[in-house]
């Protein structure tokens, strides 16, 4: 359990078969504030499923919070008492992924159509745990996208206690349009994220989709509580780089792309002696040198050899762009 309270001002947000734990420690080694999120977990996965498949964590990952998805609150209660004990520092639940299977399971996106089943989720997870429980929502969903049925959705989740809210600035259509097309099609609207925050200046909001730079992200934080980063800080993960001094206002240099990977490799050992493979840890690294010269063949050897049975740290530390990149780079972050 945190000793202080969580500092929201900025996150990156829980994507599916994306932020595993592999990614988490990564991302830390770039970012020592930024507040991550696991992959969503589904009630049933944890009681009826591997706890430590699902919950482990390195104790590096701090500030750490836990997604879940469901929607009966005693479940969703029991979970967040799971998740406390496991050591996690926040309990949020997904009300915003708009697929098909979500759907079914009466998770998601969906249950913005149901705000006092939510709020009731809410309640339940915050009479069971001591540790913030937040939502993160999308705008609105199909038809139903007048800011009046947001703001009602949004003041139930205020009446029962929701500790913060993130909402994805785009609505969501639950038929008709892909996940990837649903974070893409619908327009942004943040001007309504913070026509929320002005009528709700009491409940911590902050805003996910389309920023993709720290300096968008420090702009918004003057309408906002926070900011949340998606696909950007996964597919170029040194976007993070500065956050630690632009968004915090810490005065220590950001380690250079070469040193990120130097601590990564024990992190790799470890976990490959424990029996994980080598391309379970290197698929979370192919953007770190996004940009970069060398990137492309720094991917490409990485894909190459990854998957081999034998495969070990020397694979990472062979695909290195050459040491001339790697002094520009240090004089650059100086």
């Amino acid at each position: 359990m945190p000793a202080t309270p969580l500092d929201r001002r900025l996150s990156v947000a829980p994507m599916l078969d994306w932020t595993d734990r592999h990614c988490r420690y990564f991302l830390r080694l770039i970012t020592r504030r930024t507040l991550l999120y696991t992959e969503m977990v589904t009630t049933g996965a944890l009681i009826h499923g591997d706890l430590d498949r699902h919950l482990r964590f390195d104790p590096a990952e701090h500030p750490l919070a836990l997604q879940l998805g469901g929607s009966d609150p005693g479940e969703l209660a029991r979970c967040a008492g799971l998740g406390q004990e496991w050591g996690y520092d926040e309990i949020n639940l997904n009300c915003g992924c708009p697929s098909d299977r979500v759907r079914h399971g009466r998770f998601g996106a969906c249950l913005m159509a149901e705000p006092a089943l939510v709020a009731d989720c809410v309640a339940a997870m915050k009479a069971a745990v001591a540790i913030p429980v937040t939502v993160k929502s999308r705008i609105g969903i199909d038809e139903r996208d007048s800011y009046e049925e947001l703001a009602a959705f949004v003041a139930a989740l205020a009446g029962a206690g929701c500790d913060a809210l993130i909402v994805h600035a785009r609505k969501a259509w639950l038929q008709g349009l892909s996940p990837r097309e649903n974070r893409e099609v619908p327009p942004l609207r943040y001007d309504l994220v913070a026509r929320l925050k002005a009528d709700f200046p009491g409940l911590t909001i902050a805003i996910n989709g389309g920023v993709r730079t720290l300096d968008v992200a420090a702009g918004l934080l003057g309408r906002l509580d926070g900011v949340m980063i998606g696909r950007a800080a996964y597919e170029d993960p040194w976007v993070l780089a500065g956050a630690d001094r632009l968004i915090y206002g810490e005065t220590t240099p950001h380690p250079t792309r070469h040193r990120v990977l130097e601590a990564y490799l024990p992190y790799v050992e470890r976990e490959l002696a424990d029996g994980v493979p080598l391309g379970a840890m290197s698929r979370h690294i192919l953007g770190l040198f996004h940009g970069q010269p060398g990137a492309r063949a720094w991917r490409r050897y990485i894909s190459e050899r990854a998957h081999r049975p034998d495969a070990g740290p020397r694979v990472l530390t062979r695909a290195l762009p050459p040491e001339r990149e790697a002094r520009a780079e240090a004089a650059g972050a100086a």
